[in-house]
């Protein structure tokens, strides 16, 4: 039975903005205040998408969240009618207003942990919306997260969802962005590489001093026992803390993963040659033969990977088994980074390919192709029970790239979130996009 690797790309959000919201996250910070292109952002986003199916790529599409989320602020004491609460906001407490508008579920990494059917101990394809509980404006996605993802994988003889975990420092759990699986086969038995900042009960772990580590080992643990993951499927390790507070703030800005191959920065990890060990190991045991392709900080710096965003790129596999590295734009315009890329390829390596998208609005935000994208491994009988409506084809691209022209704005500044309007024509958009989607009522406002 075939099996593939299914990118399902998160849709960017109408209320696109540049709140300078995450902390840790250098472009975010960068870029705070300015103008943003919401259209242009969600256009990017669905070009790479197009794209990625032409080249013969399974591809999907994961939908945005309503914003504002009106029912956060009012949780918070804001009161009256929609309209007043959005007016309220934005006079009392604008930065409650902000983080209630943001788009950030667009970085789909973040949405959930996926663990395929070949590695569970009841063989199905387990999802934990990922809690996101190091950031307000990114803590309130999961219960949507959890009804849009499980609109897409309905059918629980092949899916299996479970609930975010306990939203408490003690289990911030930041979901794929932290998780990679290695496998020789996607249809076959692997091993599923958490990687975590800190332990929120062992000192033994050093922390970082700068900025917060966002992701547990003791979520990594807990998402690992509901899945039902083997000890020898799975490996833990941690994330080098002078990086996170360089700005590395999930592993999928210094590493990403596929297949049998670990491209990753020489800093990225603590204890680095035991952890490559123990990888070989244990992917040996399922009859893969690891790969590991690090980068040296001699010829790419922490701070060139952050601006970059090198290693937030799609590792993708091709048909001669050979692999296609997706980057941004802003490799291409380091010149260290580009320099690397193009000796790279040259080497004769595993990586042989190199294509370039232009992502600069969600890049200033501060997520890269890999953020946008959310994998799942997935055989044939359970692509088939995926729900169809969101399966990526040509027409339901121009379906998509239609309903962005009619229902985004070109321009989103802060003043611009205090318009109630704002809400009405997010939540016209996104009734219209269930219907394209085939997710039925998924919204708080088509619930309720």
């Amino acid at each position: 039975m075939k099996s593939y690797e299914v990118n399902f790309d998160g849709l960017v959000g109408p209320t696109h903005n540049y709140g300078g919201l995450s902390y840790g996250n250098v472009a975010s910070q960068s870029n705070s205040q300015q103008s943003s292109n919401p259209k242009e952002a969600a256009l990017q986003g669905l070009a790479k998408m197009k794209a990625l199916m032409d080249m013969g790529f399974q591809q999907g599409v994961l939908a945005p969240q309503e914003r504002p989320d009106v029912a956060a602020l009012r949780r918070l004491g804001f009161a009256g009618s929609d309209a007043q609460v959005i007016q309220q906001a934005a006079k009392e407490a604008m930065p409650l207003l902000v983080a209630s508008c943001s788009a950030s579920s667009m970085w789909v990494a973040n949405a959930a942990t996926v663990s395929p059917s070949a590695d569970t101990a009841d063989g199905r394809v387990h999802f934990t919306a990922a809690n996101l509980n190091c950031k307000y404006h990114r803590s309130i996605e999961h219960p949507t997260t959890s009804r849009v993802l499980g609109a897409m994988f309905a059918d629980p003889q092949h899916f299996a969802h479970h609930a975010a975990l306990p939203a408490v420092a003690q289990f911030g759990d930041e979901g794929a962005a932290n998780h990679t699986r290695f496998c020789r086969a996607y249809g076959e038995a692997g091993v599923e590489f958490f990687v975590f900042g800190r332990s929120a009960f062992d000192t033994r772990y050093p922390a970082p001093q700068k900025y917060p580590a966002r992701q547990t080992l003791e979520a990594s643990r807990a998402v690992a026992r509901l899945h039902g993951l083997s000890e020898d499927g799975v490996v833990y390790a941690q994330q080098n803390p002078s990086v996170i507070d360089q700005g590395v703030f999930h592993n999928d800005v210094i590493a990403v993963g596929n297949g049998e191959v670990l491209f990753y920065h020489e800093d990225a990890f603590l204890e680095t040659d035991k952890l490559l060990a123990e990888l070989g190991s244990k992917l040996a045991k399922v009859g893969g033969k690891f790969q590991a392709v690090c980068v040296p900080r001699s010829a790419v710096t922490v701070d060139d990977a952050v601006r970059s965003y090198l290693f937030n790129s799609q590792l993708l596999s091709r048909a001669d088994g050979s692999m296609l590295l997706i980057v941004p734009e802003e490799c291409r315009s380091n010149e260290r980074v580009w320099q690397y890329l193009q000796g790279l390829m040259a080497s004769g390596g595993v990586i042989r390919e190199v294509k370039v998208f232009d992502l600069k609005q969600s890049m200033q935000n501060g997520g890269g192709p890999a953020c946008l994208r959310l994998r799942v491994a997935l055989n044939e009988t359970e692509l088939a029970a995926v729900n169809p409506g969101v399966i990526m084809t040509a027409p339901l691209y121009e379906s998509l790239t239609q309903w962005v022209e009619r229902h985004y704005r070109d321009r989103m500044t802060e003043n611009d979130l205090a318009d109630p309007q704002l809400l009405l024509e997010c939540r016209a958009a996104l009734d219209e996009l269930t219907q394209i989607l085939k997710l039925g009522a998924v919204y708080p406002f088509q619930i309720n």
